[in-house]
């Protein structure tokens, strides 16, 4: 390569390394000159890069043109490194440095392929739209040597699952070293002896992901592995990945130097960092764990995917033990069974199994489901550690996913937002964008449209006969390729993993019907499907057994297609091109479901079912829905009537309104909700939106409660340890005394006797609590301290009685609230107070009076 200069070599292999390629595509134009074949095959820049001979390399950063281009890249992507973003014009951003995300899996690019699906796609999004808007953020996970399974259908429609070997120089990534050049790696103690990590560094534009992986030489052969496969193996080699990502993680950020004041949960899996973020407050300050934990907690934020208790991690507790048991005693210096209790909802019950999602709750001092129904969803799920606590006031918020739009918008769809809301459109605030999209004239909006279906059909074709082939299946002629499929057709996609709970066979509970809609000579209709099933979840690959067989029948073989290897770049091709998205989740079972949100960018639109993300954005003017907004378990009869429905809709709402045409062949009642559902949806469903949401009301919160904590040695950290540890441990003096009700016109006025036993005024509330009652909504109102009284009283003095004898030590506590509600929906409670803490979260105390 002697005629290329060092600086121009670097330039590309920068370019390369940096993932922003994967969503901002001013550079694919080179990739694209190095190996046409290439890139159009896997639209990988970095293997674009490491495959190309240096002759052609050499030969091509002769070409003017081609310098020129890269210089231009180049000088974009520094002025877009360096240019202030949204983040630096919030007005609290100095409280935050760095917030540390970790998840177990990160869905950025097949070219990175250690993602399996809806959990990944969020931490991906996020993080690359933390890069647009310059949170700081650092991503935390894995790199697995084989990921999740790669799918192959075979000749009698089964899937088979493949697990081919990520090799790390064909992926986007850099070892991490330190300045003198030596690997970074970190050891945690396993039964045995140690385990060795090492750091990698994946570049996501603004943000870094950092990911450890125990493939190292010097590891036992049986743990080299434990970094192998993404949700493989048995309960062993979950807890030993679970315990590499949140020990190993949090040590490799120590190693890099990083101090984050936040540290982000997605999901219980990365639940052990609060144990090792707690362990390394210890080993900075000298403080005891409780102490420790305290201080950091109030900086930990836990998000929750999971709508049913069984999809939370549990582990043995002997399993605990083995792994777990030196580095409690030594580590942290407390009890194996101190540890085993943030795991549990028991602190006595020894034979319950450690859960992952209690610890995260235990060590957080925020918690979040990922939509409005899904929070509703978990604070019945974790109601075990509120006990005594309505429902409603089980301390889980919510803030709804997004998706990253420039990931997913499709070449046309990118064209017409482009027009109307500019190129840096998703890089700041939303307002104006719904007001720039409803100004789209009908016109551009259906061109787009039908560009984007008539490109998704020609990759579906292309796929699907090399699928044929693979699978042992006789391939397409291009004659008969030619006919799979039409690009006028209302395509309807429905592409997910299949779990029965998905119900991705609910459109084909009448195939009889099912097939007389598809193949309608006049208002024909086509169906693209996707989807894997774990390889131990027999029933799900079932279903798509049912699907393959359905589709391979010759009368349908041109209206409807299944494509194999569900994977990142499948799913952009078919959000971007298909007319209808259709989601068929068993309510409320689906947590938030991102699939929908991605045709939204695109103009397309939704069929589903009342649930996760649906249940809030769904109006008759964006969609369709199915269902009641109730949920009905698994009944089928339900299944059934919701089959019936989803027929009805597409016979007699969806399939005619597409087909109603005016004179210049545009469908104008389609493309008026086709730019409604743009203008309303898109914006509000992006993760733009999300990690906003996220910044100003999780992080820069945590943040400063975190540093408040921290400060002058973590003076108040500890002040507020010792005060939850004084309410744990006389709680149970707590008690009520007498209540008097009077009711005067239209108030009642309650004084009510409390004894404290040892606790002081000040580590109490007590409130007068009323459920929601029809129109009247719940309420917690405060009482006041009227006195201290020289004894307390058991039992109700009814209005106008004689008081009962007292004992010593009482409070007398009196509100008055309207008569509007009988005296018997009040019910007086006590709970726990302690300035500077997160209640009920971190003391979740509470006496009702019977």
């Amino acid at each position: 390569m002697a005629d290329e200069s060092p600086s121009q070599a670097e330039q590309l292999r920068q370019l390369a390394l940096d993932l922003r390629w994967s969503w901002n595509h001013t550079a694919d134009e080179l990739w694209h000159q190095l190996d046409p074949e290439l890139w159009a095959r896997t639209h990988n820049a970095w293997v674009v890069l490491q495959t190309v001979s240096r002759g052609r390399l050499s030969a091509m950063l002769a070409e003017p043109q081609f310098r020129d281009r890269l210089e231009q890249v180049t000088r974009t992507r520094e002025v877009v490194a360096h240019s202030p973003a949204w983040f630096a014009t919030e007005p609290a951003s100095g409280l935050l440095g760095c917030a540390a995300y970790f998840s177990m899996e990160f869905m950025l690019s097949d070219a990175l392929p250690i993602y399996a699906g809806g959990l990944g796609n969020v931490a991906g999004d996020q993080m690359k739209a933390a890069s647009d808007l310059g949170v700081p953020v650092v991503g935390v996970g894995l790199l697995y040597q084989q990921g999740y399974f790669r799918q192959v259908i075979d000749r009698d429609g089964g899937q088979q699952a493949l697990y081919p070997y990520n090799d790390p120089d064909q992926l986007p990534l850099t070892p991490l070293r330190t300045s003198d050049g030596e690997w970074v790696r970190v050891t945690l103690d396993f039964p045995g002896g140690a385990l060795w990590l090492r750091g990698w560094l994946a570049q996501v534009g603004r943000v870094r992901l950092y990911l450890l992986d125990s493939n190292d030489a010097a590891n036992y052969p049986a743990y080299r592995g434990i970094t192998s496969e993404l949700y493989g193996g048995g309960p062993e080699l979950r807890l030993q990945q679970e315990l590499a990502l949140g020990i190993g993680g949090w040590r490799l950020l120590r190693a890099l130097g990083l101090r984050p004041e936040v540290c982000h949960l997605n999901e219980g899996h990365a639940a052990f960092a609060v144990l090792e973020r707690a362990r390394a407050c210890m080993e900075d300050t000298g403080h005891p764990f409780d102490t420790a934990l305290t201080i950091t907690r109030a900086g930990n934020l836990f998000t929750t995917h999971t709508a049913v208790p069984a999809g939370f991690d549990r582990f043995d507790p002997q399993l605990i033990e083995r792994y777990l048991g030196t580095y409690a005693r030594e580590r942290l210096r407390i009890p194996l069974d101190q540890l085993l209790a943030l795991g549990r909802n028991e602190e006595n019950g020894s034979s319950l199994p450690f859960n992952m999602a209690w610890l995260a709750v235990h060590g957080s001092g925020a918690v979040n489901a990922v939509s409005r129904l899904h929070a509703q969803v978990s604070r019945r799920i974790f109601l075990p550690l509120f006990p005594r606590w309505p429902v409603q006031e089980v301390p889980v918020g919510h803030i709804t996913n997004g998706i990253h739009a420039p990931s997913w918008d499709s070449r046309s769809a990118d064209a017409l937002w482009t027009e109307a809301c500019g190129r840096g459109r998703w890089q700041g605030t939303l307002e104006e964008m719904p007001q720039r999209v409803r100004r789209i004239p009908d016109e551009a909006i259906w061109q787009a449209r039908t560009e984007a279906r008539r490109e998704l059909i020609a990759f579906a074709r292309e796929r699907l006969t090399w699928q044929l082939g693979a699978s042992g299946v006789a391939q397409l002629t291009a004659e008969e390729s030619g006919r799979v499929l039409d690009p006028q057709v209302l395509t309807l996609g429905f592409a997910r993993r299949f779990a029965t709970y998905k119900r991705p066979n609910l459109l084909l509970h009448d195939p009889q019907r099912l097939a007389r809609l598809l193949t309608n000579r006049e208002k024909p209709v086509q169906l693209i499907l996707a989807g894997k099933a774990h390889p131990a979840d027999s029933a799900g690959q079932a279903l798509i057994r049912e699907w393959v067989q359905f589709v391979r029948h010759p009368d349908m073989r041109p209206h409807a297609i299944f494509l194999a290897d569900y994977d990142m770049r499948l799913t952009e091709w078919i959000v971007g091109g298909v007319d209808v998205w259709i989601n068929t989740p068993r309510r409320p079972w689906e947590a938030c479901g991102t699939s929908g949100m991605k045709v939204l960018v695109n103009g397309g639109l939704n069929l589903s079912e009342l649930d996760g993300w649906w249940a809030e954005a769904y109006e008759s003017s964006v969609g369709w829905a199915l269902g009641d907004g109730q949920s009905h378990d698994e009944d089928p009869a339900w299944d059934a009537a919701e089959a019936e429905q989803l027929y009805r809709l597409l016979e007699e709402q969806i399939v005619p309104q597409f087909y109603t045409r005016d004179a210049q062949g545009i469908p104008r009642a389609w493309v008026a909700r086709v730019r409604e559902s743009m203008a309303r949806l898109a914006p509000e469903y992006s993760a733009n939106r999300s990690v906003r949401e996220y910044t100003q009301r999780c992080y820069l919160p945590a943040a400063q409660r975190y540093r408040e904590r921290a400060q002058d040695g973590g003076a108040l950290g500890t002040r507020i340890a010792a005060a939850l540890h004084r309410l744990a441990r006389d709680w149970a003096g707590v008690r009520f005394g007498a209540v008097d009700v009077r009711t005067i016109g239209d108030t009642h006025h309650f004084s009510i006797e409390v004894e404290l036993g040892e606790l002081e005024a000040d580590a109490v509330r007590v409130e007068l609590y009323a459920e929601a009652d029809g129109g009247a909504a719940g309420s917690a109102q405060p009482m006041t301290l009227r006195a201290s009284m020289p004894g307390a009283s058991s039992g109700i003095r009814a209005s106008g009685g004689e008081a009962p004898p007292q004992r010593r030590g009482a409070l007398l506590y009196e509100a008055s609230v309207p008569a509007s509600r009988p005296v018997a929906q009040y019910t007086p409670r006590i709970v726990a107070a302690c300035e500077g803490a997160v209640l009920p979260l971190e003391a979740p105390f509470i006496l009702w009076q019977h």
